[in-house]
């Protein structure tokens, strides 16, 4: 019998953290200090809205790009947080997930063997998805001294003719770096001087307690490049929710739609409208006290 399976996927290692999720998982009052989630209950005005939602009856399809009212509140978030205006209807796209964001985006701008810069230490899908989009991952090794930051030197000293795209993973899990605005104006000098792209991983922007998360979205001329992806696992406690979004220019988001529509279909419907009382009635202080 020929071999079923294909050479690229069987080569790339399964998730070593995922798989003792799974164990501890399954053990009773085992207290993970692994995988990203937070260590309260999603809030109750959130999963009201959920409940809601399925007692109306609102269980089918969305659009593909998801709700118009959620991809409308994402836009006003992203103004109010980082000044930055997105179409909803054009340049937003409600996706399963940020990790979801993370892997459409790839293969929507890869091409074979283009490279993909990836800081490391940062999330396991980084290096995966980006083998299971044609590109090759190119490492960069942040270092202590400089707090676990990307610096220009770093990102400089990676760049190749083959580069297409860095990843920017701040705030950093498990590192729990931050970039400053000054490191972001370096980095976003390289990027437009060699003309690659960005895929900002933002999932933990609301999670910083002494220093405001600054988005490089945020920097002259690095909006038209720069794929920003969020969701709400993190910031609303909403992981088994399966929601994220990821926000650029019309024409990346367009492709990014079309895989999204032929791979998934649409973002659970019955999340959506949690998040959408998520991003309409956050109550940070009452997150943070939990």
């Amino acid at each position: 019998m020929r071999n079923p399976l294909a050479d690229k996927i069987v080569g790339i290692k399964p998730s070593g953290i995922r798989k003792f999720f799974d164990i501890v998982s399954e053990m009773k009052d085992a207290i993970s200090l692994g995988v990203g989630e937070p260590d309260f209950d999603t809030p109750w005005h959130i999963r009201d809205e959920g409940i809601y939602s399925l007692e109306k009856g609102r269980t089918f399809y969305t659009s593909n790009a998801g709700l118009k009212e959620l991809r409308q509140e994402v836009s006003h978030y992203m103004n109010r947080k980082h000044g930055v205006n997105y179409d909803p209807i054009q340049e937003v796209l409600i996706t399963v997930g940020g990790s979801e964001a993370i892997d459409i985006g790839m293969r929507a701008m890869l091409n074979p063997g283009e490279e993909v810069l990836i800081p490391q230490p940062s999330y396991v899908s980084y290096e995966p998805c980006t083998i299971m989009a044609g590109g090759t991952p190119v490492i960069i090794d942040l270092k202590a001294e400089n707090e676990f930051r990307l610096t220009a030197e770093e990102l400089e000293a990676a760049i190749t003719d083959r580069t297409k795209l860095l990843i920017l993973p701040f705030p950093n899990k498990p590192t729990g770096a931050i970039m400053e605005r000054k490191d972001l104006e370096a980095i976003a000098e390289v990027i437009v001087r060699h003309d690659i792209f960005v895929m900002s991983d933002e999932i933990y922007g609301e999670l910083t307690y002494t220093e405001k998360h600054v988005s490089i979205v945020e920097l002259p001329g690095m909006r038209e490049r720069t794929i920003l992806i969020n969701g709400f696992s993190k910031a609303y406690a909403m992981t088994g929710w399966r929601l994220g979004y990821a926000c650029g220019p019309a024409r990346i988001i367009e492709q990014m739609t079309k895989l999204h529509q032929f791979a998934i279909m649409c973002a659970p419907t019955t999340s959506q409208y949690a998040a959408i009382e998520a991003l309409k009635n956050a109550v940070w202080f009452f997150y943070c006290s939990c």
